[in-house]
């Protein structure tokens, strides 16, 4: 049976080019395509996929918390997340949250058919020139660190909140993708500035910067 997968890139043109790219493969066939974080999730649902292929910065929810969100709800659906940063930084972020492959956008199209075939396989996968012995080490050195993510204690519902302010929404707009009230929108809002420690719109959109949710140019 071939490899079920969803894509979702905010690119039209990038969906485009790997939809061309993957159906030339006969192991492999694509289901359907996202535009941004909320769409992937709905798409999740109604198509169950094997494997979601999905750009590290997309709109609304990226994809490091939309990696945390298939994990929890998808488990059936392994992800390979699609980047141009090769920090291990963002790797390490990408495999705690539960991503089966880090392509970078660099790689070539056998590095990611390969990696695909490895996620659905229930391998990993890291795309050179990442090191899976660094990966490895960071990732212990994270671990005995023991200091508290405050981002973890964001609900789901706060995160979404989060990638849309940081994106520059405002409230009734965040309500309206979220089809939630103004009113609950603002309280989100608050909570998880709170939790975070912020106190400004600037302070938010710096915290985002650093934590990956947001890419500048």
């Amino acid at each position: 049976m071939p490899v079920s997968i969803l894509l979702a890139d905010d690119h039209h043109v990038v969906r485009q080019g790997l939809r061309s790219l993957l159906e030339t493969y006969a192991d492999l066939m694509v289901l359907g395509e996202a535009s941004d974080g909320l769409d992937t999730l709905r798409q999740l649902e109604r198509l169950k996929p094997h494997v979601l292929v999905v750009d590290l910065m997309m709109p609304g929810i990226g994809g490091l918390e939309i990696t945390r969100l298939v994990k929890r709800d998808f488990p059936q659906t392994r992800v390979v997340i699609l980047s141009m940063h090769a920090n291990e930084a963002y790797v390490i972020e990408a495999l705690r949250f539960g991503a089966a492959a880090y392509v970078l956008k660099e790689a070539t199209a056998d590095q990611l058919i390969h990696a695909i075939r490895e996620a659905a396989a229930g391998r990993r996968y890291l795309s050179p020139p990442l090191s899976e012995h660094a990966i490895q080490a960071y990732a212990l050195k994270s671990m005995d660190g023991g200091s508290l993510d405050l981002y973890e204690t964001l609900t789901t519902r706060e995160r979404q909140v989060l990638h849309l302010a940081a994106e520059g929404h405002s409230s009734p707009e965040i309500a309206d993708r979220l089809s939630i009230s103004p009113r609950t929108a603002e309280t989100h809002r608050a909570n998880l500035m709170r939790k975070l420690g912020l106190h400004s719109q600037t302070e938010l959109v710096q915290y985002a910067i650093r934590r990956g949710i947001l890419q500048v140019d």
